[in-house]
């Protein structure tokens, strides 16, 4: 088939370094299917996508990419590509089916066994793994005890780790913590649109500090185990610029870089949650939940910062006037996942969009890589999901010419390489995703994927951005 890019590599300025890598990411629960295989047990995303209105289509991940049967042809397509890295994750479910609030229970050595030849097989095409241990597929067991806003939850997740480390540690040297915590917490106990779908500010800042516990815990674990291991969090920080100058304006934007951002990074990097967030959600949680001893387990050497970028993200004061604008990228609901912040409005931004509404502007990838160099000297980081969702239309010929998504990919390339230019430590960078897959609360209807699946046939077909990743990679091994 002819493929045609308008946007070679080559038109590229980049200057990285010869040890920076290319990779490509996914999620177990996105791809995997066998939902029910090899001693499995439903997570919260089977729950909630089993729930009639929650998922768009009513669609589920109970066969999804069947990568969990395919995923020889999967790897051998990574090669194909020339990817010297993947980022997997792996399901909970999988490892410790019978886990309860009190007790691990047994390792199912089935699920073990699936994620060793996973590794195996990476291993033997070249390409270095690095897994993902928690990407929002909790143990249904756990969240009917509580959950993320249960403390026993970062207890038994810091024990699952350090059995992955166990097993899979000899061969598999990468391990980011968590993915994605603020999804966890504000989308899944606050507005409700991922699982589990509770709507609780109060338990959605109790998981913010569980997620940075079990984070803190984990990573003791898995060096108890692994003392070589290289252990890292993948957070998807966001871009916030005030809409306008106004005081008011400005500090809209803090409050919400606050909730966003230093919520997270603050207590892993400096032992502290911001003092100004404590105090703007006094209304909603009095912050019990964190004990003597607790900054000291989360803040933890960080060997690696994962950063996930897709959109910026623009704020404003709320006037009280007309309706609220909500245009936070993050899904309809009648719950907003921000606590404490009815005062504050989400404007609608100038296009281009991607499928998923996403406003395009790649400059916030180089500010939030030269922010963190700039805030944590040293700390050395990767961009860990960078992509997007387009309309992909399959030609007569079989091909996919997906030339929005090559742009967005070169435009944010470039901006790592600007980033980097700017004397940020930027190890690499993972195109989110290798395949379409299932996109959360919207199912099958948006596809990220650089490589197109059928889902009625299974069959995968490299887009004309796969080609063009492949010619990137290609040219900076040059």
């Amino acid at each position: 088939m002819s493929i045609q890019t308008t946007t070679a590599p080559d038109a590229l300025r980049l200057d990285l370094p010869k040890s920076f890598v290319w990779g490509a990411a996914t999620a177990a629960y996105q791809i995997e299917g066998a939902a029910d295989a090899g001693g499995r047990t439903p997570s919260i995303w089977d729950t909630y996508s089993h729930t009639p209105g929650k998922v768009q289509n009513g669609d589920t991940g109970d066969v999804a990419d069947d990568h969990y049967h395919r995923f020889r042809e999967d790897v051998a397509t990574m090669k194909e590509l020339g990817l010297q890295t993947y980022r997997f994750s792996i399901a909970w479910p999988r490892i410790t089916p019978q886990v309860t609030a009190d007790s691990l229970g047994p390792v199912n050595e089935e699920g073990i066994d699936f994620y060793s030849r996973l590794v195996d097989e990476l291993l033997a095409a070249g390409i270095t793994p690095a897994a993902t241990l928690y990407h929002w597929d909790l143990p249904q067991a756990l969240e009917d005890a509580g959950g993320w806003p249960a403390r026993a939850t970062a207890e038994r997740f810091a024990e699952y780790a350090g059995v992955v480390a166990a097993r899979l540690g000899d061969r598999l040297r990468t391990f980011i913590t968590l993915n994605e915590p603020w999804c966890s917490a504000y989308l899944g106990y606050g507005s409700g649109v991922h699982a589990p779908g509770r709507t609780d500010h109060a338990d959605v800042l109790a998981a913010v500090h569980h997620l940075n516990l079990a984070h803190g815990l984990a990573t003791t674990a898995i060096r108890a185990e692994r003392p070589d291991a290289t252990v890292g969090l993948t957070l998807n920080l966001a871009w916030v610029n005030p809409a306008t100058d106004a005081p008011a304006d400005v500090a809209a934007a803090q409050r919400i870089d606050g909730l966003q951002n230093r919520v997270f990074l603050d207590p892993v990097l400096t032992g502290s949650y911001p003092q100004d967030i404590i105090e703007a959600t006094a209304s909603v949680s009095d912050w019990s939940f964190v004990r003597d001893g607790d900054l000291e387990l989360i803040r933890q050497p960080l060997d690696v910062l994962g950063v996930n970028y897709y959109s910026p993200t623009v704020v404003r004061a709320y006037d009280g006037v007309g309706e609220r604008e909500e245009a936070d990228g993050h899904g309809a609901s009648t719950a907003s996942p921000w606590p404490a912040c009815s005062d504050i409005e989400f404007p609608q931004q100038p296009g281009p969009y991607t499928e998923m509404g996403w406003s395009i502007d790649a400059r916030g990838l180089t500010e939030l890589l030269v922010r963190m160099h700039r805030e944590h000297p040293g700390l050395q980081l990767m961009v860990t999901e960078n992509g997007a969702a387009f309309p992909d239309r399959v030609e007569t010929d079989g091909s996919i010419q997906d030339l929005d998504r090559i742009e967005y990919l070169r435009d944010h390339v470039q901006a790592v390489s600007d980033a980097v230019a700017a004397g940020a430590p930027v190890r690499g960078y993972y195109v989110w995703s290798l395949l379409d897959n299932f996109e959360w609360g919207y199912g099958y209807s948006k596809r990220f994927g650089i490589v197109h699946v059928n889902y009625e046939t299974q069959e995968r077909t490299k887009k004309a951005s796969a080609h063009w990743y492949a010619d990137l990679i290609k040219a900076q091994q040059a």
